[in-house]
């Protein structure tokens, strides 16, 4: 695998013994890591997965698994995902914090101070806040009040991990500005949003130009002409924004004439499940 530059932080650096300081952080062989015994997630969505390996095929792995060292080895503390979908996307080594598992608690603390960084690419800070999502249990709001964010920019930002690899290639090159990729994250055709994206770089479109092609793509793809942002009605964007964070998910009400839709947008099967027990309590 090709060395990139690492996303940590002084508060990692200050953790993890450094193997190759080229990389900022050491790499590990996949096949050295086994999963953790005690994980009790035992099913993972191999379409989720796959995704995710697609995303990693492109931009790498933009933050480190967590392992403890053992006699034979090393052993999982966090980041199974990434670790699975590393191995399903052919790498040999991946990117690891090596330490204690009972460590964990300070390595959140630096994980948070990493994400803080004002030279973190777009991508690697929503990957930092999905790790801390992912690995430590945290909902958007928490990772907000933790590094200083609205809940609503966490999962703007988080949207970005939506987009099609490519898209993603082109963001963490810094190729598309960030707030194009956020609206292209508005689009369920994932080729037009690649299409688009292509066109933005190769011509130097600016974000304005994205969100306008984006929003005629969007118009065109229903009968009736939908309503600007700032045309909805006030009750609905309230309703959208409640919603959005009460199931700690994206929402999207379309409200037109003839009634509308709600659109609630899930990652992988446990964010799915995660909805389905805020909305009915089981």
């Amino acid at each position: 695998m090709a060395a990139r530059k690492a996303g940590l932080g002084k508060g990692l650096e200050s953790l993890i013994p450094v193997d190759h300081p080229d990389r900022g952080y050491p790499f590990i062989g996949v096949d050295q890591v086994s999963p953790n015994p005690d994980q009790p997630r035992r099913n993972f969505d191999d379409a989720a997965l796959e995704g995710l390996a697609a995303s990693i095929r492109e931009v790498g792995v933009l933050q480190p698994v967590i392992v403890a060292e053992t006699a034979d080895g090393y052993v999982l503390v966090a980041g199974e995902r990434r670790w699975r979908a590393a191995r399903m996307a052919g790498l040999t080594d991946i990117p690891a914090v090596v330490r204690d598992a009972n460590e964990t608690g300070t390595l959140s603390e630096a994980l948070i101070e990493n994400v803080q960084r004002e030279d973190l690419t777009a991508l690697e800070e929503a990957a930092g806040y999905q790790q801390l999502l992912d690995d430590y249990g945290m909902t958007h709001e928490d990772v907000g009040s933790r590094v200083g964010k609205s809940r609503g920019a966490v999962t703007n930002a988080l949207r970005l991990l939506t987009l099609p690899p490519a898209v993603q290639g082109m963001l963490e090159r810094r190729e598309l500005a960030a707030g194009a990729a956020r609206a292209l994250a508005g689009l369920e055709d994932e080729a037009y949003a690649v299409y688009i994206a292509e066109r933005a770089v190769d011509q130097g479109w600016s974000v304005r130009q994205v969100e306008d092609a984006v929003r005629t793509r969007l118009g065109n793809a229903t009968a009736p002409p939908k309503r600007t942002r700032a045309e909805r009605p006030g009750p609905v964007i309230e309703l959208e924004s409640r919603l959005a964070e009460h199931l700690d998910a994206p929402v999207k009400i379309d409200y037109g004439t003839r009634g509308g839709k709600v659109v609630v947008r899930f990652r992988d099967l446990d964010a799915l499940e995660s909805i389905y027990r805020r909305m009915f309590g089981d």
